[in-house]
This record gives C-alpha cells, structure tokens and sequence, in this order.
C-alpha cells in the first residue's frame, strides 16, 4: 500500500480547515500545513490534526508556496487539497481503495472537482485535475495565481471526486494580485490572459475583460477547454454591453473548435428563443441532448446543459407552437432528472390545469 502526505496551503480557514482534515482520515499518512499568515484559529484547530505546520511569509504567489508545501513532504504519494475541499464520504472509501491497490508505477491520479451540486447532492458541474502525485518525480507549481501543477508520464484517471465546499472568500485578492503583475511591467502568458479576464468579467468589468479575452484567442495559444470556456465568457461579456450580433458571433466562435458543446447548443438555441423562432431553437436544444460532453475533457462542463435545460426550454418551445402533447414529454424529462424543480413542478401544475380545461371543455 502506498503512503501519503496531504500537502495544503491555509490562511485564516477556521470555519473550514477541521472539516477537511476529518474527510481525509484514513488517506493521508502525514499532513503538511503551510500557514501563509492567518489571524484566527487556523493553527490552533490544525494542531489537534497535525504537528507539521510552517509559517510562509505570502509574496502574492500561489506556486511558489504551494512548491514549498511539496518539498515538506516525506510519502511516496502526495495529495493536495484547499481547506473548502472536502471528500465525501463516497469519495473517502474509493480512496481508501485506491491507495491499497494503485500501481507504484502510476506517476498522477487525476480525479474530479465537483463545483456546483444540485438539489440532492449531485454534481452540477465539474473538472478534472491531477490530485495524487509522486513524489519522487518532482513535479512543480507554475503561476503566481491561477496556479497548475505540471504532470507527465503515467496518469490515472479516477472516479473518486473532490467536493469544494466554500463558505467564503477573497474575492478580490486575485485581481490584485493580476493588477500589480501588470503594474510591474509583467507580460502575461496566454494562461494568465484568460485568467485575469475571468477576473474581470467577475468584477463587472466587462469591457477590459472583452479586451483581455480576444487578446488570448487571437494568440491561437491557449489550452482547448480554456479557448471554449473564452467564447462562452465572451459572450456573456457582450451581452453585458449590449452587443448581440457579438454575443451570437462569440458562441458560434466555440464551434471552431471541435463538435458544439451543449452549453453552446443551449446559448444559440436562446438567440432563437428570444426572437420567438421556435423551430431553430427547438433543433439547437435538440442539438445540445445529441451532443453530450466529451468524456475525457479535462475542462469545466455543467451537467445540466446535455439534459435538464435543453429539456426544459423544448417543453415551452412546443408549448408555444401549442403541441403540448411533447411539451409535456420533455417537461417530464427535465424532472425525472430534478424532480424538486421548481421550474418543472410549475410546468407540471400548468399541464394539469390544462388537461382539466380540456375535460370540462369535452363535458360541456
């Protein structure tokens, strides 16, 4: 059986920290704490888990602390989390499993990152990432923020899932940090282009972000899921201005790269909405249940846009033709994915008061 070090980074994380060390009870064999410089509680509820625990004076750079976290280690494995990270007790079983029968030869365990959970504890939205690591092969952090770990040689993919579970955070820490880069004289690479348009768009500066985000397209140098994501992002950007006939030009822009993404099947199929076309948008909607999400992205997807949505808007769609016998079907659909939607249940009630006009209409 393997060993593992559990290697985080933590800056006043009270509210969050115990709960993730309890899920990782079982799975790591050493915890390695690196406190960039908290105020709170933090390392006194860390000590109850740990005695390993450094101080990093924080220089606005991710990689550079969480590299130092790395180098703390001693196990053969190690295992990264935040401290709004979480396994669920799922996860933590098939990872026990995992760790009493992964290969040693296996250089990565890629797993998934669960976002956004829905209604009944699934996930809504999700990616992978490389979060069991050896050792011994030294892979390092790259990026002040936004920060990746770069990976080769032998990788597996799992199914057990990370759960971010955030309660809050700094929400302007990034972008300062973007900010001060440029003050510098610092030029981005097409990574940091992305990201610092992200933090943009997330802080209503939807004009600069639109500026940053065409920048990293037209540089042709980006990741393939980071240029989809862009076009989405960019769309949503030039609705914000006003701009439509950029807004439409941005998702069919994702298309370049590969088969539509139901995400984009959906954005398209809402232009169509919108101007009341309800037959091109029903065969965009249709599009995006056809379509499904590649299985082996690496990328950001939301479930809810291969099945629940487009089923959704096909139930208005038809209802708005006035069939609503497949309206109905499609609305039933929708809910036997999210049966506690409050979208399907006014759907549902809907219906049924029309199947009682119907009746009373037949009696009189």
């Amino acid at each position: 059986m393997i060993t593992i070090s559990l290697c985080m980074i933590v800056k006043n994380e009270e509210d969050v920290i115990a709960r993730c060390l309890e899920s990782v009870k079982g799975i790591a064999d050493e915890i390695i704490i690196i406190d960039t410089g908290s105020t709170d509680d933090t390392k006194k509820i860390v000590s109850r888990f740990t005695k390993k625990v450094y101080d990093f004076k924080w220089v606005d750079d991710f990689a550079k602390a969480r590299n130092f976290a790395f180098k703390k280690a001693t196990k053969e494995y190690i295992l990264w989390l935040d401290a709004d990270d979480v396994f669920l007790e799922g996860d933590r079983k098939k990872f026990k499993k995992l760790k009493k029968e992964l290969n040693p030869s296996v250089d990565s365990v890629s797993m998934f990152y669960n976002l956004a959970m829905d209604e009944h504890g699934n996930p809504v939205t999700r990616l992978r990432r490389n979060r069991l690591v050896k050792r011994s092969r030294n892979f390092r952090w790259i990026g002040p923020v936004h920060e990746f770990l770069e990976v080769g040689g032998h990788i597996e993919m799992s199914d057990i899932a990370v759960t971010h579970a955030s309660i809050h955070h700094d929400s302007d820490r990034n972008l300062r940090i973007y900010e001060n880069r440029l003050k510098q004289g610092e030029e981005f690479s097409p990574r940091d282009t992305y990201y610092f348009a992200n933090e943009l768009k997330d802080h209503g500066l939807f004009e600069r972000a639109i500026e940053y985000y065409e920048k990293f397209l037209a540089g042709g140098q980006g990741w393939i899921e980071d240029n989809i994501s862009a076009c989405g992002k960019l769309s949503d950007c030039y609705h914000e201005t006003g701009d439509h006939e950029k807004m439409t030009v941005s998702i069919l822009r994702s298309f370049t790269y590969g088969v539509p993404r139901p995400e984009f099947c959906c954005r398209l199929a809402y232009t169509f909405f919108e101007k009341g076309d309800y037959p091109a948008a029903i065969h965009w909607y249709k599009q995006a249940l056809d379509n499904g999400v590649p299985a082996d992205t690496w990328g950001i997807y939301n479930h809810a846009y291969s099945g629940y949505i487009p089923h959704l808007q096909l139930c208005v769609c038809y209802d708005r033709l006035g069939d609503h016998e497949t309206a109905y079907r499609h609305n039933e659909l929708a809910g036997a994915i999210r049966p506690d939607s409050k979208q399907y249940l006014y759907n549902k009630n809907y219906f049924q008061q029309l199947e009682e006009l119907k009746k009373e209409g037949g009696e009189s």
